[in-house]
Formats: structure tokens, sequence, C-alpha cells
């Protein structure tokens, strides 16, 4: 063999030692890696019905959280909202009622303001508003100007209060009414169990309404319905009021709802509907138009998106409408049918394994969790709110 032939064949061997050294080493690299990536993965996946193996991003909780008068009781909520202004807490108690409406109680003949702004920080009352007004809040909303609007879900016995949605200032004037008082029904721009009031960006009024299609499930139950009149269905307003369109009705197929318990615009002006009978989250464009549908948050009765993260929690699955998914506040990407985080419940006897947890959420600044306690988990919350800090 030549020199030069000698000295190519020693360089093209060392270049393919190196070469094998190089491979070896990022492949051994990668897979420990890999090796190392495996159980955080598997934790960040977790079990989406218990809510097992997935992290808790605000595990320090206080109950019975926030200032109450002296003098009052709290009673139920399902709605709280964030200031845009401030960033404080808005939510409502319903004047000491122990039930969700139609109980011994209500703001009509218990008539106290219902009404709080809370201090994030502290919980202390830094307003108190909206007496008189309604009978049973169900739905808050603070638009961007800060005004706070209530959506109000059942009348009074006279038939003079009630079934509409309201706009106070952040001081306490009531600026506008939607709705008949006192008169349910089903023609167009009237309520009947209106559940919640969101506006778009564009200042147009959404509002959510017809509360009874949750429990009806058969398609008898369904018929019945419709024929009587019972809503379910979104009816869009101008931003001063006017009537528009509305869409939607008794149904399980996309565009219908069984209970559109709560709504929430994303950054993109899409709407989404908790339609909370159907077990699912509906998406539409600002026209009605349907999008599309998210099925992996639970039974869920309030919803508040943080950025492009959704909060969604569930106060409603128990052993006999939704068995074995845990109640509590599941969170994840909007573009993404998946559940990243879990906020767990309170424990309750009746309901093994599933527990309870409030109807409305809200996310402060800081990432700290509120949840509005409604009738299924005030007993166990102490409170009407609930408070999961970061730290």
């Amino acid at each position: 063999m030549s020199v030069r032939k000698a000295t190519l064949s020693r360089i093209l061997g060392s270049a393919l030692a190196v070469g094998a050294a190089i491979t070896w080493t990022t492949w051994d690299t990668n897979s420990t890696a890999r090796a190392q990536a495996k159980p955080a993965a598997r934790a960040a996946v977790g079990n989406v019905i218990s809510g097992e193996g997935l992290p808790n991003p605000a595990p320090k909780v206080t109950q019975n959280w926030g200032e109450l008068p002296a003098g009052r009781t709290w009673g139920t909520s399902a709605g709280i909202d964030i200031d845009p202004k401030d960033g404080h807490v808005w939510a409502y108690e319903r004047c000491g009622a122990g039930t969700a409406g139609g109980g011994p109680v209500d703001c009509d003949n218990n008539p106290v303001d219902p009404v709080f702004k809370f201090d994030r920080r502290t919980g202390k009352v830094l307003a108190n508003i909206g007496k008189g007004v309604m009978v049973t809040p169900h739905g808050i909303h603070l638009d961007k100007d800060g005004n706070v609007w209530i959506a109000d879900f059942a009348n009074n016995k006279e038939g003079t209060k009630g079934q509409q949605v309201h706009k106070f200032s952040p001081k306490g004037d009531k600026l506008l009414s939607l709705g008949i008082a006192g008169k349910p029904g089903n023609a167009d721009g009237q309520f009947n169990q209106p559940n919640d009031v969101v506006t778009g960006p564009d200042g147009s009024i959404y509002v959510s309404d017809g509360h009874d299609g949750q429990g009806m499930i058969t398609a008898a139950a369904l018929a019945e319905g419709l024929k009587r009149g019972a809503t379910a269905r979104i009816s869009k307003f101008t931003a001063d009021g006017k009537f528009i369109k509305s869409w939607g009705k008794l149904g399980t197929r996309h565009g219908e709802f069984r209970t559109p318990h709560a709504m929430v615009f994303d950054a993109k002006g899409r709407l989404w509907v908790a339609d909370r009978g159907n077990h699912r989250l509906e998406i539409f464009d600002q026209q009605g138009n349907y999008l599309e549908s998210r099925y992996i948050y639970g039974r869920i009765s309030g919803m508040f998106i943080k950025g492009d993260t959704m909060y969604a929690i569930d106060s409603e699955s128990s052993p006999l409408n939704h068995t074995g998914w845990r109640n509590g506040v599941r969170i994840g990407h909007i573009d993404e049918d998946r559940v990243t985080a879990f906020i767990g419940p309170f424990e309750r006897e009746d309901r093994g394994y599933q527990g309870t947890a409030g109807e409305g959420v809200a996310v402060d600044a800081d990432g700290n969790v509120y949840a509005a306690e409604g009738p299924n988990s005030i007993r166990q919350a102490g409170g009407a709110f609930t408070k999961y800090s970061v730290k």
C-alpha cells in the first residue's frame, strides 16, 4: 500500500471513529433526556376524570373568603368576575338564600345589596350595590369600562320583578335593563331564566337563557320542554339594548343546549358557552355560527379565560348525572381539548369520590383562583366564596 493510501485510510478510520463517538454520545444524551422526561410527562397528563396526577397551580385554600356586613348570612352564588380597571373581585350572594332560587329567602323579600366588590388581597368590601332591583342573581360580568352586568333568573310572586338583565355603574347606578320585569317568556327580547350575560368586543350584549334543560334526560322530556316553550338559547342585543337575534333551542346537536349556564369571550373574539346539561363547551362566532366544541372539562357551570388558558369549574357532576367525574376546576389551553392542571373540590359524603365545588370561577393577575359557591357546595365551603392561592 502506498504512503498516500495508508494516510488516507488512517484519516477515514479516525473520522469514522469520531463520528461513531458523536452519534453514540448524541443517542445516549437524547435517550437519557427522554427517560428523565417520561415521569414528568406522565404527571402532566394525569387522569382528567379524577384529577389524579394533574398539577394544582393554586394549592392554598382559603374558605369563607371575603367580608360580610354585620348581621348578614352568606347566601349561595354562581357568579364572580375580575374588575378590568383595578383587578379586584366582583361577585354576588343571593341575599342569604341557601337555594339557587325559589326558596323562602331571596333578594326580593330580603332586599339587601347582593353585589360586592372585594379587595383581591384582603377580601375587604370595596363596594356593595344592587339593593331592591333583582330577585335571584345568577350571572355576573364586568365590561371593559368596569360596568357590572347581572342576570336575574327568577321572578317574584307578584310578577313585578326578575327575569331580566341589569347593567350597573361601578357605584351602583342602574344604567340599563333588558327583558320584561317579572314576565318569563320566549318572545324576542324576553327571557325565561336568564343564566348569564356578557358583552362582545364591539359592545354587543349576549344573554344565555333557559335553566331547565339540564334535567331533561330523555327525548320525551326535551319534546315536552319544547312544546311548553322552555328556552335554551343565546340572545344578542346592540350595546344600547335593542334586540338583534337569538339562536339555539333545547337539544343535543351543535348550536342546541341543555342549560347554557355561562359565557365568556376569548381574545380571538369567539364566544364560549358552557352547555352544562350536554357536558361540553360550545364555541361560536359573534353571529352565532357554530365553530367547535370541547368535551374534556366535565359538567361545566362557570368559565374564565386568562390569556390563552381556560379555567372551567364543574360543580354538578354527581353519581347520578355524570358518574365518576370529580368536581373542581379543570385548566387547559383554549386551542386544545386537553386538561393540563386541576384544582380539587371539597369532600361531600353523598358524592363519594366526586366531591363538590363552586359554580363560578375567576382568576386574578397573580394566578389566584376564586370560586363562587352554589347550593351544592356552600355548606362544605363554609361561605359563598373560596380563594385558591398560588402561594
